[in-house]
Parts: structure tokens; C-alpha cells; sequence
């Protein structure tokens, strides 16, 4: 039985990455080093997607301005709860427009598979070059799996105790045309109180390398990618041509 959960699923999402093991604190030290590396007195940044703002929160010490963006509203409510001193705009990806720009865009936990075609990806990416700083800047985009390294019927499954709840999560990867269908179920007990069940089903696009370096291109950045990054997906980084 589905029924509602006062969390929301936002709030899951924090607690249940975190629970894997998911390090925000390196993976923004990292990302930090890598911005300096290619922008030395970089100052601003930008994360597209930044969900619940967990990157956001280790970001900031390291960088005079961070800002988010992000298309959820449960998410981005959580993200300004996280970080009252950063403004965490409500947007979509293919087409915010904030009249400011950064040293930095980043767009991480593969968040960009999101859009659903070449076109989708074109747009975005020429969104974050808008907003790269005129004297330059750099893009860093974490991408979803390729077709090659994608596993089909790949099951994942975690339990979490966190807040005085034990919360099961359990995910089914399949192939749906060119994307991965990923079906994910949590179960989240506490003592004296009903069993709460939560789904949630999401398509992610399974974009060629080429894809994306065709949208870095046409957004009129050189690019480059790194093998490994955060979650082993690779890194896309793109500077001004």
C-alpha cells in the first residue's frame, strides 16, 4: 500500500544517499580543485540541479558566491532550509535565464540525463555557457551512464537507520528504448507506527559520449572528459573555445 510520508521524498533522497555513503564534503573539494585548475581565482558557481543543496553546503567555504538552481520546489524548499545565506533559484535547466554569471556551472549526480533528447541537451548546455563569466569560465556536468556501460536489469538495494526510521530502498534499472527505466521503491518503518511504502519511477536518457560533446560544441565550448569522477560516470568539463 502507497500511502504519504511527511519527509516527502526529498527528504529520503538526503537520507538515503547519505546512508550509501555518499561523500558531498569530498565530492566538493574535488570539484572545487577542478574548477581552480581550470579557472585559477575562479569565485562564483553555479550548480544546475542542485537538489536538496548538499553540494551547495560544502561549496560555499570554498567560494565567495554560490547560487543553485532547481526544478523541484520540495527539493529547492529543502535546499534554503540547508542554506539560508544562498539563493537557490526555482528553474528549469532548459531555459533559466538569471541575468548573472559565474566562474563556474556545474550540473552533477547525472542530473542532465534528465533531458529527453539532442535538442534538450543543446539547450542546456547553451544555458550554462550564458551564464559563464565573459572573461571566462568552465562547465562541469557529471553524465548519466553511455549505452556501452549501462547495465540493463541492474538491481540496487540499501537500508538506512536515520532519524529514528529504518528506511529500505530497492531499485530495478531496465532498458526502455534509449534510456534506463528505473523503478524505485522505499519502505520506511518506525517504532509504533504503520509501515510506509513510497515509488517513484524515473527515465533517463542514455546520451551517446558524442552526444554531449556535440552539445559542448554547439554551446561554443572545447571539451574534454575525465574518466572516473564522482559516482564513476566520468566528468565533461568545457571552456570558452
Amino acid at each position: 500500500m502507497t500511502t504519504a510520508y511527511a519527509g516527502g521524498i526529498a527528504r529520503l533522497y538526503d537520507l538515503v544517499h547519505q546512508g550509501k555513503g555518499k561523500d558531498y564534503a569530498r565530492e566538493a573539494a574535488d570539484l572545487a580543485a577542478l574548477i581552480g585548475s581550470r579557472v585559477p581565482g575562479a569565485h562564483s558557481v553555479l550548480d544546475v540541479a542542485c537538489g536538496t543543496g548538499l553540494h551547495l553546503e560544502h561549496l560555499a567555504p570554498l567560494f565567495a558566491s554560490v547560487e543553485g538552481v532547481e526544478i523541484s520546489p520540495d527539493m529547492r524548499e529543502l535546499a534554503v532550509r540547508r542554506n539560508p545565506d544562498v539563493t537557490v533559484h526555482l528553474g528549469d535547466m532548459r531555459d533559466f535565464a538569471l541575468g548573472t554569471t559565474h566562474s563556474a556551472v556545474t550540473c552533477m549526480f547525472s542530473s542532465i540525463g534528465h533531458m529527453r533528447d539532442q535538442a534538450e541537451l543543446d539547450a542546456a548546455l547553451a544555458r550554462f555557457a550564458a551564464h559563464l563569466d565573459p572573461a571566462g569560465g568552465v562547465v562541469v556536468v557529471e553524465p548519466w551512464w553511455f549505452p556501452e556501460t549501462f547495465t540493463p536489469g541492474y538491481v540496487g538495494a540499501s537500508i538506512t537507520e536515520a532519524e529514528g526510521r529504518t528506511i529500505s530502498r530497492v531499485s530495478h534499472s531496465r532498458l526502455e528504448d534509449d534510456a534506463t527505466r528505473i523503478d524505485v521503491h522505499y519502505l520506511i518503518a518506525s517504532p509504533g507506527e504503520e509501515i510506509t511504502h513510497l515509488a517513484e519511477s524515473h527515465r533517463i536518457t542514455l546520451f551517446e559520449r558524442a552526444a554531449y560533446e556535440r552539445a559542448f560544441v554547439r554551446a561554443g565550448l572545447e571539451v574534454e572528459f575525465l574518466e572516473g569522477g564522482p559516482s564513476g560516470r566520468g566528468l565533461f568539463v568545457g571552456v570558452p573555445a
